[in-house]
Formats: structure tokens, sequence, C-alpha cells
């Protein structure tokens, strides 16, 4: 066999898988690049939208932050509160949240009147759907999953895409950094969508790998991984498949026994409902966390059992600048105070690379490059459609013609392999269509001609 033919061979195997995997990612990368590029601007939006709240014309100081608290409750009959907003500016509407049934709700309220200005449910709020349409499909965990292997994949496509693209022997810059004009419609297409992969690669795969931790299977992955390393330190501050991950809160001292009993796990199952709040704790809370000079939002949640700590965390999205504090809420004490720095360094990297995937790190820079890398996604998906859809014959998927299959070299396998066990939903769905082909398709002669899998 020549070397000439052999690389040809081992080039029309890249494309294939290339093909098969683009036209499977096509309409999710799509989907995450348009839903992504518009979540970036959450800040702005989101200041747009509650502006009328943001800039209130009462002149009489605030009222105490329980009294805020009650008639928050009294808004959303049979509620309790979940956490209490503190503001971050005079004149702005204190966010309270409280919960009932199990249906958390954002209550805007006066802080001096007391007057009830809006109430939503969390979840109906627009980037909170947003968020679910982003990575879960309003699917749940069935479509986080789904979102989690066309990312997958989209790894392979831009993988592979950057070995087709790769320039040999080519000359001029023409079709490999730019698109030529002037050479017709189909060359136009190819070096549109040759030229955007490879501008946009690398950071559409940070994009992606960014995004892993909050995916169903990837994230539950990532915290089975930690636990048996034993580098879980401490509760995660992101969701995994739309949810918090019990599995990654701090392992409790008097129920870290596999064996635990009925009655410990109802115990552990209990402390986790709100206790009851004695009247004064959140206003001595307060009173002690606004000189700490928490990264705005502040979050102060209530004791889950009767004696624990107030919680106060910073929700801000520019993670690196988030800290917890706990507050004794009897008597105002700062039990203590935990910064960014202090986290173990792999939760570290998660933070700063989701602040980098939601557009927070390096502020406005930061959401406009997110937005382009979203753009240059599309652009790249849809160019990539417009050339199968040019270039498929007719009665058949298109798929690049088959020839004899090149030897794969212990790179190639070993390339696999990491792949796979770095991305488990690759990996399996990888399995899973070798199988379907070699089991199920074997046979079926018309099926095979149309996928492209008769040896041409």
């Amino acid at each position: 066999m020549s070397v000439q033919t052999a690389g040809t061979r081992w080039y029309n195997s890249v494309w294939r898988w290339h093909f098969y995997a683009g036209l499977m990612c096509i309409p999710f990368v799509l989907w995450l690049a348009l839903t992504g590029a518009a979540y970036l601007w959450r800040p702005q939006v989101e200041a747009w939208l509650d502006q009328r709240f943001d800039h209130l014309a009462t002149a009489a100081p605030a009222q105490s932050p329980d009294a805020q608290v009650t008639a928050a409750e009294r808004a959303v009959p049979g509620s309790t509160l979940r956490s209490y907003g503190l503001p971050a500016a005079p004149g702005q509407a204190v966010r309270i949240i409280v919960e009932r049934d199990g249906v958390a709700s954002r209550v805007y309220l006066d802080p001096a009147t007391l007057r009830v200005l809006h109430v939503v449910p969390e979840a109906a709020r627009p980037f909170a759907v947003l968020s679910r349409l982003h990575g879960e499909l309003l699917a749940g965990a069935i479509g986080s999953y789904i979102v989690e292997i066309a990312a997958c994949w989209a790894v392979t496509m831009l993988l592979t895409g950057v070995y087709l693209w790769w320039p040999r022997g080519r000359r001029g810059l023409g079709g490999v950094l730019y698109p030529r004009l002037g050479r017709g419609k189909r060359v136009f297409w190819r070096d549109l969508h040759a030229t955007a992969g490879i501008w946009v690669s690398v950071f559409a795969l940070g994009l992606i790998l960014t995004g892993l931790p909050w995916a169903k299977g990837w994230g539950s992955y990532l915290v089975e991984i930690r636990t048996l390393t034993g580098t879980n330190a401490g509760p995660v501050d992101w969701t995994i498949g739309g949810k918090s991950p019990v599995a990654a809160e701090a392992p409790d001292p008097h129920a870290g026994h596999a064996g635990m009993t009925m009655g410990m796990a109802m115990g552990m199952a209990a402390a986790r409902a709100p206790a009851a709040i004695a009247a004064g704790d959140l206003t001595r809370v307060v009173a002690t966390a606004r000189p700490l000079g928490i990264a705005a939002p502040v979050m102060i949640a209530p004791p889950k059992t009767p004696g624990a700590p107030w919680s106060v965390r910073s929700d801000a999205a520019d993670r690196p600048l988030r800290s917890e504090a706990e507050i004794d809420g009897a008597t105002g004490r700062l039990i203590g105070r935990s910064g960014f720095a202090e986290r173990h360094w792999i939760d570290r990297l998660i933070g700063y690379g989701i602040a980098v995937h939601e557009g927070a790190l390096f502020g406005l820079a930061n959401q406009i490059a997110g937005t382009i890398v979203a753009l240059l996604l599309a652009l790249l998906a849809g160019s990539g459609a417009v050339l199968w859809w040019r270039r498929r014959p007719v009665g058949l998927l298109g798929a690049p013609l088959r020839l004899t299959r090149p030897r794969f070299g212990a790179v190639l396998v070993a390339a696999i392999v990491v792949l796979g066990v770095y991305m488990p939903m690759f990996g399996g769905t990888l399995l899973l269509v070798l199988a379907v082909e070699r089991l199920v398709l074997r046979n079926l002669r018309g099926p095979r001609r149309w996928l492209g899998l008769a040896r041409g």
C-alpha cells in the first residue's frame, strides 16, 4: 500500500466521522450557540427588567429585615423564608425568596413601606427559563443528557475539523485563514465553513468543556471521581442537571458511615428543613454582614437546624469574587468566613471556567468575546448544513464514500480512549453506534447504502 493511498484512506475515515458528528450536532450547536449568546447578556437585561424596583422614591428609613420577611411571607401565604437578598444600594427594593410546598418565589418589597411590588416564581424568571432551555431543553435530566451527548460529539466534530483543515502543501492563506471569493459558491461555502471553524475551534472547545460541570452525566461523574479520590472539600456552588448535587455536600461528621441507619437518614432529611427563626435574628445577622464587604448580590439563608448559624454567601456572577460567612443569629457574632482562594483547586478551576462561560470573568470584554464565539459556532454549523445540502446525492444521506478501513494506530486508539474516559457520554454513545453498525445494520443493505456504510 502506498503512503499516498494510506493517507487518503485515513483522511476519508476522519472526514466520515466529522460528517456524522457534525450532522448530529448541527441543530444542537445552533440552539446552544443562540441561547448561550443571549444568556451572556443577563446582567444588562435583568438590570433593565428590574429598573423599576431599583430606584424607589421612598424617603423613609427602611424597616427591620425581620419585618420585611414577615411582609414577604404574607404575600405568599403559607410560605417560609428561604433567603434574604441584602440590598446593594439605597432606594433598591429588597429581594426576599420564600418557599411554599417546594416552590420558591421571589418577592420584591419596598423596605420602607413594606409594600409588595412584585411576586414571581423563581423558575418563571426569564433567565431561569433561558438557562433551562440552554442546558436542559426544558426536559429536565433527560434534556441535560441529550445536550451533554451533543456537546461531547461537538468536541469530536471540532477536533476532526481541525485535522481536515490542516494545510497540506497549499500555497497562500486563502481557504486556510479566510474564504476565497470569486471562485464559485461551492468553494465559498467550503472556505467559509473551514475558516470559521479554525478561528473558533480553540475558544469553542473552551466553551464546551467549561459547560460540562452543569451536565447531569459529567457533573455527577465528577462528583463520584472526587468522592473516590477524596478531593471533595465541601459543597459545590453550581447546579448539576438543574439541581444542587446532594452527593457533593460537605460530609456530615455524625453520618459518615456507609451503614447509616434509616433513623439517621430521616434525621438528615429533616435537618434540611428550615428551622424556626427567632425574632431579631435576621436583623442581627444583617447588621454583621453589611460591613463584611461580600460581593453583591448577597444572599442570607436561615439555619437548617435549631441553634445552627445563618449562612451568608455571595452570588456574584464572577465566581472568583465569591465568599461565604457564618453568623450566629442570637448574638450577631461572626463565626467564620471563607473565600474563593480557600477552596479546593478543582473548585477554583471550575469556578474560573464557569465565570468565563457565563461572560463574567472579564466583564464586557468577556461578554463580547463569548458572543462572537457563539455566533461563529452558529455560522460553522449553518455553513456545514449548507455544504451537506448542496452536495448530498439524491436518495442518500450524503456521507463521504467509504474506502478500505485504514489501520488504527496506537496514537488514535489512545486519543479515543482518553476522550471516552474524560467524556463518558461520548465513550458510551460511540460504543453504542459501533454496536448498532456491526450488529443491527450489518445485513440491512438498504439502510447501509443510505447511511453511506456500504464500501465504495
